[in-house]
């Protein structure tokens, strides 16, 4: 930028190898810009950031503590934000749609010289609009609504790729069951139907039956719901082992497993997984 002003810029990633890279890149491609920050973390960087009051962060998404998005909604009301991302096609995609400014890992020189330019254009556009906020008129007010729209837009993206961030949770992928002396491993995959008892639960496979001392309420806790239905207060079945639904001559609906002659009650409580029967 060729004028008086000097803007600077802070440096937030989890890695000192990535900001040392991105700051060697910055020199080549905006030599003015003054670096006055560096943070490992969202939390340090939300210090320094109220502290320093940066023009620009470039802003890594992933990190420990307070990660990116999350530190992003505080940073964005102070500074330009840049997010640094390894992210998937469709996060890319969002910010896009979002005209949200973005580099993805590994940061090519090319790329950022791109977004080097956009950051120069806005920030003119930002200072030429400070000066005109004296005698505002109509085309300053919209610059104005232009940059709130842009920032709601960021919001949004922000909060789906929380959504999409967050853990998915591990479910019970093994049953250990107890044959003689020795310990079985059955997978989840292999189960047909869990039945409760007294004291244990029954783990039927398509070739055996075990017995396990975990209840069925633990094991529907710990199951994947979209694998396994609770179809009675004492028995779970795999989704994919049902065969038929059908009903006895008292009404009551009974379930039909494949390639087994059995059937499997369905209780009251449990027939809105099946009401179209």
């Amino acid at each position: 930028m060729h004028d008086n002003f000097v803007v600077t810029a802070m440096l937030v990633d989890d890695e000192a190898p990535m900001r040392d890279y991105l700051r060697g890149g910055l020199l080549k491609v905006w030599p003015e810009l003054q670096i006055i920050g560096e943070a490992a973390n969202g939390i340090a960087a939300a210090e320094q950031a109220a502290q320093l009051s940066p023009d620009i962060i470039f802003l890594d998404i992933r990190m420990p503590g307070k990660n990116g998005i999350e530190a992003a909604v505080e940073l964005a009301q102070r500074s330009q934000v840049v997010f640094v991302t390894a992210y998937n096609e469709y996060a890319i995609q969002a910010f896009e749609r979002g005209a949200v400014d973005y580099l993805l890992k590994p940061v090519e020189l090319e790329r950022l010289q791109q977004t080097v330019e956009r950051l120069q254009l806005r920030i003119r556009e930002k200072r030429a609009q400070v000066l005109q906020s004296s005698t505002p008129d109509i085309k300053s007010t919209q610059t104005v609504v232009t940059a709130d729209q842009q920032s709601q837009q960021m919001k949004e993206i922000l909060q789906q790729l929380m959504l999409r961030q967050a853990p998915q949770r591990e479910y019970l992928r093994w049953i250990q069951a107890s044959v003689g002396n020795a310990l079985r491993m059955i997978s989840t995959k292999e189960i047909v139907f869990f039945r409760s008892d007294e004291k244990y639960t029954l783990v039927q496979t398509e070739q055996a039956e075990y017995l396990i001392r975990k209840s069925l309420k633990e094991l529907e806790d710990e199951l994947d719901p979209d694998e396994f239905w609770r179809i009675h207060r004492s028995t779970l079945v795999r989704v994919t082992a049902i065969a038929d639904v059908t009903r006895d001559f008292r009404g009551k609906q009974l379930m039909g497993l494949k390639g087994r002659s059995e059937k499997l009650e369905i209780s009251r409580n449990h027939a809105h997984l099946f009401q179209q029967m």
